[in-house]
């Protein structure tokens, strides 16, 4: 059974999704007179671009769905990047042809460097996590072969790194114990409960 997050999350997509979906398409003719009327400082024009744009949006949301980001994120974002991207082309003065796919191609940019952003983020995240599943088993294997706490240096020899390393991937450990609301520190209970609750 999906949980309710899941369902909320849905049920938000699908009521986004219809929204968007039920508002007509601008004609060249309307476009063209919106953005000659935004060009002249009508906000209300530019609100109309906007919102014309937003099939566009969510598009691209769902083509960069499944890589670590929420296709209502996604389409926050791509919101956003909409905006700027009229503002800029009726500034200019673009014609109204070629306002749809001058929007799509910033936003799926903007949408790229989102979700390259978080791909990074993410690698980053797991490698912090097995860093510390090293250290912590480090740790435990020589405390075990001491009878006390290993020291840096210790740990620097048996792991082979830098003992400027150690130091950073403790400091992470002793944080994470103390928030005590993450993936490195429920591994760290598992560990201590394995160790007989030593150290």
């Amino acid at each position: 059974m999906p949980a309710t997050g899941a369902r909320d999350d849905d049920t938000e997509l699908d009521a986004l999704a219809a929204h968007v979906r039920s508002r007509g398409e601008l004609s060249a003719a309307a476009a063209g007179r919106l953005i000659g009327a935004a060009h002249d400082g009508d906000a209300r024009a530019r609100e109309l671009l906007v919102d014309s744009s937003l099939r566009a949006v969510l598009d691209e949301a769902f083509a960069h769905r499944d890589r670590g980001v929420e296709v209502v994120e996604l389409f926050q974002e791509g919101s956003m990047a909409a905006v700027a991207a009229v503002d800029e082309y009726v500034d200019r003065g673009g014609a109204a042809s070629g306002l749809g796919a001058d929007v799509r191609r910033a936003v799926a940019s903007h949408l790229d460097q989102v979700v390259e952003r978080e791909e990074r983020a993410a690698a980053a995240a797991a490698a912090a996590v097995h860093d510390s599943q090293l250290l912590e088993a480090a740790q435990i294997t020589l405390r075990r072969r001491f009878g006390r706490d290993p020291t840096e240096v210790e740990l620097a020899a048996i792991l082979q790194w830098a003992p400027e390393r150690v130091e950073v991937v403790a400091r992470m450990l002793g944080t994470a114990r103390e928030l005590s609301d993450s993936d490195i520190a429920m591994y760290l209970d598992d560990l201590d409960a394995d160790d007989g609750g030593t150290g």
